[in-house]
């Protein structure tokens, strides 16, 4: 088995690495003054398994060049199989049509990775599950709710507990949530009456007196997360946190939860955090290395991933 990194996530990719206790193959991933991408690996990969680490997180569409040409650097080297491991799948958010003339963004990079030679797909908390059918290869999708789940209970006191989904979309992750750690569930529903008219955020289910934990996938501008939080302290809880698995967090958004209501953001290191992400006190980070490493271990000795969450 070979390890290899592009540059989206180094240091996830090396606590994968020390998981493993496999060292990164000796690669290099640069640029030319036009930007114009160069990869060279420099150890034999020949008949190996090798696992590509890249996230396609910001910038997306540099950070999915890298993942394409390494991945095809990676089969003119007569790589045996290569499985491209995405902790954060970019585009994922564009799985159908919104509106006439638009694009099915997520199925095209489906197709990129695939034609570009990738084998296998090896990625966590896709927005949409239903990505997994725009592959025409195998796709592993990893749950970071386990792990989520475990850091709650060492926290709160689940008797006080609401899980919370801060949208209709992602009743059915909090739904999970909320089963595994045996505790009530509500629904903030965001509605906007008119144009111009500022959004208005009711919440379904009695949150008084609960210890509120909002649950999602993805946290960008971070807006419907803090106006969550809002409503559900004056619906009565006694403090909000959210738990979200890919910490996008772009323009102000760590400005936006540093200033809201918000005890806690936990996110995962599935995308490399910024200065900002680091120095703010609201934001705090789980590290997925060992779930990954465990799934890539499976994967390379053809044993049961699922088993991972049962």
């Amino acid at each position: 088995m070979k390890l290899l990194a592009a540059n989206s996530n180094r240091p996830l990719a090396e606590a994968i690495a020390a998981y493993l206790n496999t060292p990164l193959t000796d690669a290099t991933v640069h640029r030319f003054a036009d930007m114009e991408l160069f990869v060279e690996i420099h150890e034999n990969v020949r008949g190996e398994d090798v696992f590509l680490v890249q996230s396609t997180s910001y910038p997306a569409n540099d950070n999915l060049m890298e993942l394409l040409v390494c991945i095809d650097a990676l089969r003119r080297a007569s790589a045996r199989r290569i499985t491209a491991v995405m902790p954060y799948f970019g585009y994922a958010r564009q799985d159908r049509k919104t509106d006439s003339r638009a694009p099915i963004s997520a199925k095209l990079v489906a197709n990129l990775i695939a034609t570009a030679g990738a084998q296998r797909v090896l990625t966590m908390d896709l927005h949409a599950g239903q990505i997994q059918g725009f592959f025409d290869i195998p796709v592993d999708n990893l749950y970071a709710s386990p792990l989520m789940a475990r850091d709650i209970q060492d926290r709160y006191d689940t008797d006080k507990l609401m899980i919370v989904s801060p949208d209709v979309g992602g009743v059915r992750r909090a739904r999970g949530m909320a089963k595994r750690l045996d505790c009530n569930l509500a629904i903030v529903d965001k509605r906007r009456e008119r144009a111009g008219v500022s959004e208005v955020m009711n919440v379904i289910g009695d949150v008084s007196g609960h210890q509120c934990i909002l649950v999602d996938d993805i946290v960008d501008s971070a807006g419907t997360l803090c106006n969550a939080a809002t409503a559900l302290l004056e619906a009565g809880a006694i403090s909000a946190s959210a738990y979200v698995t890919h910490g996008v967090l772009s323009a102000g958004a760590v400005a936006r939860v540093s200033a809201s209501p918000l005890e806690e953001l936990v996110i995962t290191d599935s995308i490399r955090a910024t200065e900002a992400v680091r120095v703010t006190k609201k934001i705090r980070e789980l590290s997925v290395a060992a779930l990954i490493g465990e799934a890539i271990k499976r994967i390379s000795d053809e044993t049961s991933v699922s088993s991972l969450f049962d």
